[in-house]
């Protein structure tokens, strides 16, 4: 009989999204548009860093947090978006997921709950659970994914510890509104409680006004922890890069949870991600504007519903006329179409596919094409 393991992994999955990506690559010639991830590679200013770096054998144990001169760099960077951020106070970790999970680490004691907005990234759950946690999730869909004050308060508890806030958020694209921010800020000034700002997509914004929840309420700065990451406006997913930046007494603490968790991540990444800083992603976000415009155009022509999306690479339209689960419409959108989304249900957003338009225009607009004949086969 096998030994007993940590009893909050048994109400953990593995990622759905992964699930329906690695589905595709059964079907020859399946178009893919289930990862968030750059179609793009990364641009070579950035790779050049890493071979200068170990032709000068920057091989070794760098400072657990990070270089400071890469701890420099995302101060100065994160000052051009409003946000005063002393390099003490950045923890470069090994991607964003390793700087939510090592936040949620930081903050939560068992019986401890985080209220979530749904639809919204599933790893804000588990990493609630593996610390043994309660996420408490709430729908946003009836108020087209903004956060009222009346909705969070009623998510509220004596046991919440902390909100966790995407915008531009995964999966909708949707950023949230000055009265969302409000809310948040509200209740997380008079309850005393965190608030994860999983800011990973805040440079591929399309509308104008943006700012951040940071940027917006500094007065709440030792209760907000911001995330950050490399990988999707620099199109440097695999390299995994990130930071969190907070109040220098929590990073106290989280620089702990880090050490423990990665020691760090690789010497000869970080003058690269300098690099990347410096890098101006004008024209990547433009071309996203232009595929986010032609999704939203096609799939409003295929009589899909959706709330156009702000930021990010997302769209997330309806597909309850079909009477069927998402699960069910992406295996038969696979199999019988030729192309691959991601089910609503793994955001918490039944009802509802994910579509990533970070792909090609030319391979966006084959699957599209292939999507309208399979919608219009169910009709």
């Amino acid at each position: 009989m096998p030994l007993p393991l940590n009893s909050a992994l048994d109400r953990l999955q593995l990622s759905g999204i992964r699930k329906f990506a690695a589905l595709a690559k059964e079907v020859p010639g399946c178009i893919s548009l289930t990862m968030g991830e750059p179609g793009e590679n990364t641009p070579d200013a950035i790779k050049d860093q890493v071979a200068l770096d170990l032709a000068a054998n920057m091989t070794h144990y760098p400072p657990n947090n990070g270089h400071a001169f890469l701890k420099e760099a995302i101060s100065e960077f994160m000052a051009r978006q409003g946000l005063a951020y002393s390099p003490d106070e950045i923890i470069v970790t090994a991607g964003a997921t390793e700087a939510l999970y090592a936040a949620a680490t930081t903050v939560l004691s068992p019986g401890d709950e985080v209220v979530i907005p749904g639809p919204g990234f599933i790893l804000y759950e588990s990493m609630t659970i593996v610390n043994h946690g309660t996420p408490v999730v709430f729908d946003t869909t009836p108020t087209n994914y903004q956060i009222t004050l009346e909705a969070l308060e009623a998510a509220v508890t004596d046991r919440t510890k902390a909100i966790v806030l995407t915008s531009p958020n995964n999966p909708t694209g949707v950023i949230l509104n000055k009265d969302s921010l409000a809310a948040v800020a509200k209740v997380a000034r008079e309850r005393g409680i965190y608030v994860i700002c999983d800011d990973v997509y805040n440079q591929l914004v399309y509308a104008d006004g943006y700012k951040s929840f940071a940027e917006s309420y500094p007065d709440l700065r030792e209760q907000t922890i911001r995330v950050d990451s490399f990988s999707k406006p620099y199109a440097m997913t695999g390299w995994r890069m990130g930071w969190i930046a907070a109040d220098a007494s929590f990073i106290a603490q989280a620089s702990k949870i880090h050490q423990y968790m990665v020691s760090c991540i690789p010497s000869f990444l970080q003058h690269a991600g300098v690099e990347a800083l410096a890098t101006d992603i004008a024209p990547m976000r433009e071309m996203y504007r232009q595929r986010r415009d032609l999704v939203v155009s096609r799939l409003r022509e295929m009589g899909l519903d959706l709330v156009e999306p702000e930021g990010a690479f997302y769209a997330f339209p309806s597909i309850e006329q079909f009477g069927m689960t998402s699960e069910e419409f992406c295996r038969r959108l696979i199999f019988e179409g030729g192309v691959a989304l991601t089910p609503g249900v793994f955001f918490n957003g039944e009802g509802h596919v994910r579509l990533s338009f970070a792909s090609s225009y030319d391979v966006l607009e084959e699957g599209l094409a292939r999507m309208a004949t399979f919608v219009d086969s169910l009709r």
